[in-house]
């Protein structure tokens, strides 16, 4: 049998080839579309049972499928997969985009909303119909059928080109190698680092040091390399990724221009000004013009901050770093140089104090503490040995969710961190299905005899995903339209990942979850304190950075100008906010895989938007107590368990007892 078309459990990792994915994607297409035909009959007559239920079902076995394709598509990347899934990915997409599109099934829709029927479903499922009328009329159902046909190529374009912006991200970082054989190079940089770039060597059969632009290299050089050279190099390289600077078939140019053009003339079908003002109609954000005052609001309460930090950094760089004039490539190098000088530590002194094992059993203690759930691990099928899986066990010795966990970077592994679904949680009858998550990052993994260490930023990423994991996983909505992260409002989704950083700056999580990987002594209080008094080192610049990105996000989906290239937006927008102006070619753009091949266009504002309601409803906890499983318990209540099945403000509420105040962020970020 086929383990795409196996929904009796979890994937078959063991099993799934790419010679697989034709088959799945024809047959389970075939199927949605005879569940089309069938609840169609009920169009005139719509009932919940009768014509929702089908048809999600079949959409549901297609989405698992195609999810579980997506995700090795993601993590162990090779070329017949690729070519499988870019050869389907044109079928997958018109299909929904059709969906969005019919009219019969549009129309059942509005007739289920206006009948007395309607009146005695759940709110839950009230609020799915009034998504789904609101999700065809932004699909495009309300076109002309001369208008239909473009709609769909150009969602099947966009489709196409946000995979092909991705791929070409992953080849250019896959293939660029540097090396090193003049050992002063290597002056400063972490013994993990060089371990690392010389096996790398050695694999490729080269005399000397490879290095590449996988994070857990990349960084580490930028922020420790003595040699100005090859700091300078390596960002050069970073910097110019999938552009018109490097190889012609990953260059990312015209993608960028036909992406904007194509989601410009969606917009303007659907009668919309411009692609952020139909982004922002699913959003909790009202208008790009209320978006983008919020941003210069907030940059304007931080670039007196940012530019404060800038200015001691020139000072300390001339003083101590004996650089005249501070460069792009220059700034995590002197950062950390001052940081040590200013609070007595180093980034790298305190990743010795987190080894894997520690912080996951840290991170595990939080969620049993929060929410009296264990976290278990089980043995099954995965796709690759760095991957684990475990399940969250309640009071109960229930299973109420699990997760796989593949926290390193490697080949064929696209670069960044996030959180996907496996399994949605939905009522089959008397039981209701265990919703199941992807939680991926991208550390270094272990070298030799040592464990794998983890700086305080990666152990933040990390309690940041699985607060997406707990939004996924914690649902106890059971239709699946709104379960979990379903039917969240895009710039409301970032507020539970956001909400689990804060642990990471906690005494009673840290001193738990540490343990020196030589010595094996526990993080001392005074080097933690050291850390607490560096927490807010730089945030003006790191603001405004974030800022800037938004900005150029919403801006460049509002319009470009005449004679403006994204580029020229982007100068505009750094000219206005920033304070760190990066060269020329710098191709920031080509690399911004969040708006131009992830979920984020005209949404990048939603890391900003969320904050704000992420640093106010852990302030609830600093009132109470950090680790109040009473404060804990009401935050799964009222945010967690509720998914998208009422609007966000109001679930924020809810758990808070007011609106969202701003003053926390501020007070957070050592901004008041």
């Amino acid at each position: 049998m086929n383990p795409l078309l196996d929904f009796s459990g979890l994937p078959r990792f063991d099993l799934i080839q790419p010679t697989h994915i034709d088959e799945a994607v024809s047959t389970l297409i075939e199927r949605c579309y005879r569940a089309l035909d069938k609840v169609a009959n009920y169009a005139q007559d719509p009932t919940w049972e009768s014509f929702v239920w089908p048809l999600e079902t079949a959409n549901e076995e297609l989405s698992r499928a195609w999810g579980q394709v997506a995700h090795l598509n993601s993590v162990v990347n090779t070329a017949e997969l690729r070519d499988a899934y870019n050869r389907n990915l044109p079928i997958v997409t018109e299909y929904w985009a059709k969906l969005a599109q019919n009219q019969i099934l549009y129309e059942g829709f509005k007739r289920l909303r206006s009948s007395e029927d309607f009146h005695r479903l759940s709110q839950v499922r009230q609020k799915i119909v009034e998504n789904e009328l609101r999700d065809f009329r932004l699909g495009g159902a309300e076109l002309s059928e001369a208008e239909k046909p473009l709609f769909l190529k150009l969602e099947n374009d966009l489709a196409e080109a946000a995979a092909k912006f991705e791929q070409n991200l992953l080849d250019t970082m896959n293939d660029y190698t540097y090396l090193v054989t003049d050992e002063q190079q290597l002056s400063g940089l972490p013994e993990d680092v060089l371990s690392t770039a010389k096996a790398l060597s050695t694999e490729k059969n080269q005399t000397g040091y490879v290095f590449t632009l996988h994070a857990p290299c990349y960084l580490p050089v930028m922020q420790y390399a003595d040699s100005r050279a090859l700091r300078e190099t390596l960002y050069y390289a970073y910097a110019t990724r999938a552009s018109e600077l490097g190889k012609a078939e990953w260059d990312n140019t015209q993608l960028i221009t036909n992406i904007l053009n194509w989601r410009a003339q969606q917009a303007a079908l659907l009668g919309f000004k411009h692609y952020a003002e139909l982004s922002l109609a699913s959003k909790m954000a009202k208008s790009a013009e209320e978006v983008m005052g919020f941003l210069r609001d907030l940059a304007g309460k931080a670039k007196p901050y940012a530019l404060q930090d800038w200015q001691d950094l020139i000072d300390f760089a001339k003083v101590y770093c004996a650089i005249d004039t501070l460069m792009p490539w220059d700034v995590a190098y002197v950062s950390e140089k001052l940081r040590v000088a200013r609070y007595d530590f180093s980034d790298l002194e305190v990743k010795n104090y987190f080894p894997e094992d520690k912080v996951l059993e840290g991170l595990f203690r939080v969620i049993h503490t929060l929410y009296g759930l264990s976290v278990v691990p089980e043995d099954v099928p995965v796709w690759h040995n760095d991957a684990r899986f475990y399940s969250l066990i309640n009071q109960q010795q229930q299973k109420v969710g699990q997760f796989y966990l593949d926290l390193y970077a490697r080949n064929g592994k696209r670069g960044g961190a996030w959180m996907d679904e496996v399994i949605t949680r939905r009522r089959r009858g008397a039981d209701s299905t265990i919703p199941v998550a992807y939680l991926t990052c991208n550390f270094s993994s272990p070298v030799g005899n040592k464990p794998a260490t983890f700086t305080h930023d990666e152990v933040i990423t990390l309690f940041h995903e699985f607060g997406h994991g707990l939004h996924h996983l914690l649902t106890e909505i059971d239709d699946l339209s709104v379960s979990g992260i379903h039917g969240v409002e895009w710039d409301a989704v970032e507020l539970p990942s956001q909400f689990m950083e804060n642990f990471c700056w906690e005494w009673d999580v840290l001193k738990a979850m540490t343990r020196h990987v030589d010595t094996g002594q526990h993080l001392p209080k005074v080097l933690f304190e050291r850390m607490l008094q560096a927490k807010n080192f730089q945030s003006g610049m790191q603001t405004v950075r974030q800022i800037e990105f938004a900005l150029f996000d919403m801006q460049i989906h509002c319009g470009l100008l005449d004679n403006q290239s994204p580029l020229d937006v982007l100068k505009t927008i750094r000219e206005e906010v920033a304070v760190i102006q990066p060269p020329h070619w710098h191709r920031f753009p080509h690399g911004f895989s969040h708006i131009f091949a992830g979920g984020y266009a005209a949404g990048y504002y939603s890391y900003k938007w969320a904050e704000v309601l992420s640093a106010d409803a852990y302030s609830l906890f600093e009132e109470n107590g950090v680790l109040n499983a009473t404060i804990g318990h009401r935050f799964r209540e009222e945010i967690l368990a509720r998914g998208g099945s009422r609007p966000a403000l109001d679930s924020f509420i809810a758990f808070r007892g007011r609106e969202p105040s701003i003053d926390a962020l501020l007070r957070h970020n050592g901004m008041v």
